[in-house]
């Protein structure tokens, strides 16, 4: 059960980690890049000429290199959602009171003091610990 929690807060925060690599593989193939120079009329008369010139400054291999590092992403991503759905699955047959506790104290990073607080009902940091630890001897 604990280690089903620490997967939870991993899986999302390689959700959070790996829709910002996708994004910046994304950005990184549509970067333009620009030039400008000079250049000339090849016959008589000579004419000095501007050209602006735009395109990207990838092969077609490296965009598919960088499409593959994409899909792998994405299925690192789904492979981490799906962690995450199965705890969150979970945590809907469980009491409401560790839900809660499981809440205030995995995701949140609370300390078992501040969560007794919210808890209210003279609870004690011992206490809704002591309940946790009952909680995982049963699973």
């Amino acid at each position: 059960m604990k280690r089903l929690l620490e997967e939870y807060i991993d899986a999302c925060g390689l959700i959070k980690e790996t829709e910002s690599m996708i994004k910046d593989l994304e950005k990184k193939k549509k970067t333009i890049v620009q030039a400008s120079v000079k250049g000339s009329n090849p016959e008589f008369p000579f004419e000095e000429k501007h050209f602006h010139i735009e395109g990207i400054s990838f092969t077609s291999g490296d965009v598919l290199q960088l499409e593959d590092e994409i899909e792998i992403l994405e299925e690192r991503k789904a492979n981490a959602e799906k962690v995450k759905l199965q705890v969150e699955k979970y945590m809907n047959t469980i009491p409401m009171r560790m839900q809660r506790i499981i809440q205030m104290k995995f995701f949140e990073n609370n300390s078992w003091e501040y969560i007794a607080n919210r808890l209210g009902r003279k609870a004690t940091a011992d206490s809704v610990r002591k309940q946790f630890e009952n909680f995982l001897k049963e699973k």
